[in-house]
């Protein structure tokens, strides 16, 4: 099974944007080196406990300080940009790393100040155009525009052979059916509604088209929030950060910063400390938490429930020392070969 990683930089508490954000390249270089498949970079913006805003910049920096491992966007959020812009930056970045680069597309909103501040017309309502973005996206780097429309016969940098591989993400049965409807590979957000995980999952599988705009068959994969530890109590506690993370952007809002395992402690009541961390009964985890062994099976059952193909990883654990184990432990259940010792840039 592949295993990837999605990366938010995340800024450890009394630390800067700047180090976080050499702290994701790092991320990248020891993920390539441990056989993770794939390293997505977030959009958010203007949220101070992040600092990937722009994927496509930490992308084309983890590209040259990398050699084997795919390297994307987890997501471009569609719903603020020309597709034409997105799909011409992206053959670009598969230009200078050939057959390495995978387009994330998505949406989500960032607050109505934030939403106004991206947009170029701010004298229209904004319409649910999402399907016709993420189409005329994937229309532009495959050609695919119709005989006689104004944007048919120019191809995006034709002397370049090669594509970014396309996918749609999303947390909800209508984002599973546009990717299957288009045949291209989907992503499902489990940390964001764990529930509709396997039936969305499933559901594309049933329902996927085969189109020139994959590879022919569907690609699912399954994004959870994973901490594994040095035995089970270590793991659940590290997985204190992002609980803490979620309480505090209920209570204070996007100004939340990520905190300490302590901080976390100290501001979790004891309903939100000892939320499962793995499958009960039929109830899926927002995180799982544990041991390896125990990550390892939590995981292998989502798998099997969902037919996913793929597990993408994101994590909130504030420390980044603790967050490179937790990467390497869970490589490590999942005997991933990175191959030859990777060099340093």
């Amino acid at each position: 099974m592949k295993l990837s990683i999605v990366d938010l930089a995340t800024i450890k508490p009394g630390e800067t944007a700047s180090d976080a954000l050499t702290q994701s390249l790092d991320t990248a270089r020891r993920a390539d080196a441990l056989g993770y498949h794939r390293i997505w970079f977030a959009e958010h913006h203007m949220a101070p406990a992040q600092a990937s805003h722009h994927p496509e910049l930490l992308i084309a920096a983890a590209g040259t300080q990398t050699r084997r491992i795919r390297l994307g966007s987890g997501a471009v959020l569609m719903n603020h940009y020309s597709p034409f812009k997105v799909a011409e930056m992206f053959k670009q970045l598969d230009a200078m790393f050939p057959g390495r680069i995978d387009l994330g597309m998505g949406r989500a909103a960032a607050g109505p100040i934030i939403d106004m501040a991206l947009r170029r017309d701010r004298n229209t309502q904004p319409v649910d155009d999402h399907a016709a973005q993420v189409s005329e996206t994937v229309a532009w780097l495959h050609q695919a525009f119709p005989a006689g429309h104004p944007f048919a016969g120019k191809p995006l940098i034709p002397t370049v052979a090669t594509l970014p591989e396309n996918w749609l993400l999303g947390s909800s049965r209508s984002s599973a059916q546009l990717a299957a409807r288009i045949g291209i590979g989907y992503t499902f957000a489990g940390f964001i509604n764990p529930q509709a995980a396997a039936f969305a999952l499933r559901s594309y599988r049933e329902q996927f088209v085969a189109t020139p705009f994959g590879d022919g068959a569907p690609r699912a994969m399954l994004g959870v929030n994973v901490c594994v530890g040095e035995d089970a109590e270590h793991g659940r506690r590290l997985a204190l950060s992002v609980k803490g993370y979620y309480q505090r952007l209920g209570r204070v809002g996007a100004a939340a910063f990520v905190p300490t395992m302590e901080e976390a402690e100290q501001e979790l009541d004891e309903a939100e400390r000892t939320e499962p961390t793995h499958i009960a009964g039929q109830r899926w985890p927002r995180f799982i938490a544990g041991s390896a062994a125990e990550v390892r099976q939590t995981l292998e059952q989502m798998i099997e429930q969902s037919g996913a193909d793929e597990i993408i990883v994101q994590d909130m654990i504030a420390d980044p020392e603790d967050r490179h184990r937790s990467h390497e432990r869970l490589a490590k259940a999942f005997d991933l070969d990175g191959g030859p010792a990777q060099p340093q840039p």
